[in-house]
């Protein structure tokens, strides 16, 4: 019988190392249900700590999501720090590719500074009462006048309590080797609040994470932080310039990085 028990022990090393589709989601279902394990962990540290909902409980999360990215085999190279010691509030804008955005994420993120998110996000289990106590801001991306009210509400907020915000303008996931277009959200916030946009452009994964082609292998992630857009004296009027001038920036930064990283990492094979 001992002998039985130690066959998936034995099993599992071997596929590691023969099977990338086994590798692919043997390390999500661990993403996940780490993750999920982390935010069990914190939800009674960030009660403690805040007592309640407060963006200072990112702290908390920011240092237990910290070392995740070593049980993954992903490391993370930034650039452009400086562009982050702006006093005051500010949206941070970022392109997005999947839920291991979330580890760049805590690798950089400033203080008093949470995310908007999709509302279904708050139903994610223990995730979802970490989020909420983090001080996300959640948004029902299906009604364009919810998410307009949650947007002016977000930067009078901004103003007030002097926080930070980071945005996924292209509203939603994609590993097309480009950017998809951005919505307008972000750039009415930035505007509403007269608060400088900061971009945040992350490598293209497609040289160790493809999801359709279940493959998932070590790889390292180019963080670079552009500098900050200004938006002090423009209105809505400006959002659509805005919106076309930090898509500029960012598509040529990460088109930029993501050759980079691509020659350094190699050819994806496992």
């Amino acid at each position: 019988m001992d002998v039985l028990w130690m066959i998936p022990l034995l099993l599992i090393p071997l596929l590691m190392w023969t099977s990338s589709t086994f590798v692919f989601y043997f390390k999500k279902c661990f993403y996940v249900a780490w993750m999920m394990c982390l935010a069990m962990l914190a939800i009674p540290l960030c009660i403690l700590k805040s007592g309640g909902r407060d963006i200072e409980n990112m702290r908390v999360i920011r240092f237990l999501v910290r070392h995740v990215k070593y049980f993954l085999g992903l490391r993370f190279e930034v650039s452009g720090w400086q562009h982050l010691q702006t006093e005051g509030p500010y949206v941070i804008i970022s392109n997005h590719q999947s839920s291991l955005d979330v580890l760049g994420m805590m690798e950089i993120l400033p203080d008093r500074c949470t995310m908007i998110a999709k509302k279904e996000l708050i139903y994610a289990g223990t995730v979802g009462i970490i989020c909420w106590l983090g001080g996300i801001v959640f948004i029902n991306r299906k009604k364009t006048s919810d998410a307009k009210s949650v947007m002016a509400d977000a930067a009078k907020t901004m103003l007030e309590d002097q926080i930070r915000l980071w945005v996924f303008p292209e509203g939603t996931r994609n590993q097309r080797g480009d950017l998809l277009p951005f919505k307008k959200g972000a750039f009415h916030l930035a505007v509403q609040a007269q608060a400088p946009i900061i971009p945040i452009v992350f490598s293209s994964y497609s040289n160790f994470y493809l999801r359709k082609e279940k493959q998932f292998k070590s790889g390292t992630i180019r963080l670079k932080i552009l500098p900050k857009i200004e938006t002090k004296g423009m209105t809505s009027e400006d959002v659509t310039s805005l919106s076309e001038k930090s898509f500029n920036v960012m598509r040529s930064a990460f088109l930029d990085i993501s050759d980079s990283v691509t020659q350094s990492n190699g050819p994806l094979s496992h």
